[in-house]
C-alpha cells in the first residue's frame, strides 16, 4: 500500500500534523445531513435571510463594469474605507492604512498568530473557546494557558492578571468581546477597560474576534476592545455573518505597520484571493442596502432567539438546565447539574429523537472536563418552528434519564 492511500500513520507528516484529528465541527457536518435531523449544532446564519437579489446586483454590476474583475488585483483601497465606516458602527476609530483584508475572520485569525506566536510559544485562551481557534494553533505546538470564563460576564479578568503578575508572558490572548462562541454571553464595560489595561500594562497583543458583533439585540450596545485600545488590541472582523460565508471576505485591523507584514504573510498562504467577491462585497455597501439589511437580520434573530429562550423554559428548565439570555451573536449556552455527560446525551438525542446539538467538550481546551456538562444550541439557522420541536424533543430524552 502506498503512502498516498495508506494509514495516516504511515505518512511522513509533520509532528503536529500526526496529531491532527478532524474538529466538532467537521464531524458535525457529517452527522447531521442524515436525513431528519433536527440541528441546533452549527453556527450557520439563515440562508433565507442572505441578501441574495441584493448581492446579484452587485455581482452584475461588478462584472459589466469592471473588465478585470476577475484577475489578479491590489488590494481594495475603496473597500477598506467601506470598512472604517463600519468599524465606527463599533466604537473604533480606524484609518483605512490600519485595515487589512483577508478571506474571511478565520484567516484574519491565522495570519496574526502566525506573525505573533513562535512555535512552542505560549498563549493564553479562555477554557471555553471557538473550537476553530484551537485549529489555528495547532501547528504551533504552543503552550496553553487558560483562564476561566463565565456564562454571564465572560472572560475571568482577574484571573488574567494574576497570571501575567506571577510573570506568565504569552505571545497572544484570544478572546470575543461580544457575542462569545460557544457561551453567547458580551463582557461588561468594566470588564473591558480592565482588560484592555492589562494589555498595555503587560504588552500582551490581545486577538479581538469579533465576528458577530454586528447582530446586537438589545438598544444598548458597548464598544470592541478594539475601540478602547489601539495598540495592542488586533481586531478581525468578517462579512460571513452579515452578508454570506461563501463570500469569504473579513478584515483585521491592526497598526499600521503590522500591514505590510500581513501582506507577506498571506501572499505566501494564497497570492490573492477573494478579489472578486472583495468587489462584489463593496458594489453592495455602496448601494446603501447594507442598514436595512442589518435590521432585518437582527430582527429576524431576534425573533428566533426568544423561541429559543421560550422553548427552553418550557422543556429544559424542570430537567434543571439553565442559561443566559444573550444579547448579540448566534447562540445559547446550556448548562446542567454536573451529573449531565452532554457527550453522551448528543449520541442519545441523534439516535432516539434526531436532534443535533454541539456538545461542551467540542469547546474545552487540552482535555479540560469544566464544559463537560454544558452544550450550545444554535438559534439563527433553523426555522422557529424547528427550533421549538428541536427542543421538545430533547426535553423527552432528558425526562427519559
Amino acid at each position: 500500500m502506498s503512502a498516498a492511500t495508506g494509514d495516516a500513520g504511515t505518512l511522513p507528516l509533520a509532528a503536529w500534523a500526526r496529531e491532527l484529528k478532524p474538529s466538532a465541527i467537521q464531524d458535525m457536518l457529517q452527522r447531521i445531513h442524515r436525513p431528519g435531523i433536527l440541528s441546533l449544532a452549527l453556527g450557520l446564519p439563515a440562508a433565507s435571510l442572505f441578501p441574495s437579489a441584493g448581492l446579484a446586483e452587485a455581482a452584475a454590476r461588478v462584472m459589466a463594469e469592471e473588465p478585470l474583475a476577475l484577475q489578479y488585483r491590489p488590494t481594495l483601497e475603496p473597500l477598506r474605507r467601506q470598512v472604517v465606516a463600519l468599524m465606527a458602527r463599533r466604537g473604533v476609530t480606524c484609518a483605512p492604512e490600519q485595515v487589512f483584508l483577508t478571506a474571511g475572520g478565520q484567516q484574519g485569525m491565522s495570519l496574526l498568530t502566525r506573525l505573533l506566536l513562535d512555535p512552542g510559544g505560549t498563549v493564553l485562551v479562555e477554557d471555553r473557546v471557538y473550537s476553530g481557534f484551537q485549529q489555528v494553533l495547532d501547528p504551533f505546538q504552543p503552550k496553553r494557558l487558560t483562564v476561566p470564563t463565565h456564562p454571564e460576564t465572560g472572560i475571568d479578568v482577574d484571573a488574567v492578571r494574576a497570571l501575567l503578575e506571577r510573570g506568565e508572558r504569552p505571545a497572544l490572548l484570544y478572546t470575543m468581546s461580544d457575542g462569545h462562541n460557544p457561551l453567547g454571553v458580551s463582557m461588561p464595560l468594566q470588564a473591558r477597560e480592565r482588560l484592555v489595561a492589562l494589555a498595555r500594562e503587560h504588552r500582551l497583543p490581545i486577538i479581538e474576534d469579533d465576528a458577530y458583533g454586528l447582530l446586537q439585540y438589545e438598544p444598548h450596545t458597548l464598544p470592541a476592545l478594539r475601540g478602547l485600545e489601539d495598540r495592542w488590541v488586533y481586531y478581525v472582523g468578517s462579512f460571513s455573518k452579515v452578508l454570506a460565508p461563501a463570500l469569504r471576505v473579513g478584515w483585521v485591523v491592526v497598526p499600521e505597520a503590522m500591514v505590510g507584514r500581513l501582506a507577506t504573510v498571506k501572499e505566501a498562504s494564497d497570492i490573492d484571493t477573494t478579489t472578486f467577491a472583495q468587489r462584489v462585497v463593496l458594489a453592495f455597501l455602496e448601494s446603501g442596502g447594507l442598514p436595512a439589511h442589518l435590521e432585518r437580520l437582527r430582527a429576524g434573530y431576534r425573533e428566533r432567539r426568544d423561541t429559543l429562550l421560550a422553548a427552553l423554559e418550557r422543556h429544559l428548565a424542570p430537567r434543571g438546565a439553565r442559561w443566559t439570555k444573550p444579547a448579540c451573536g448566534m447562540f445559547v449556552w446550556v448548562e446542567f447539574p454536573d451529573t449531565v455527560d452532554t457527550t453522551a446525551l448528543l449520541g442519545r438525542a441523534l439516535e432516539e429523537v434526531q436532534v443535533a446539538f454541539l456538545p461542551g467538550q467540542a469547546f474545552s481546551v487540552a482535555g479540560g472536563r469544566s464544559a463537560a456538562h454544558g452544550l450550545r444550541l444554535n438559534f439563527s439557522h433553523a426555522e422557529p418552528a424547528v427550533i421549538e420541536e428541536a427542543v421538545a424533543r430533547l426535553g423527552r430524552v432528558l425526562a427519559h434519564g
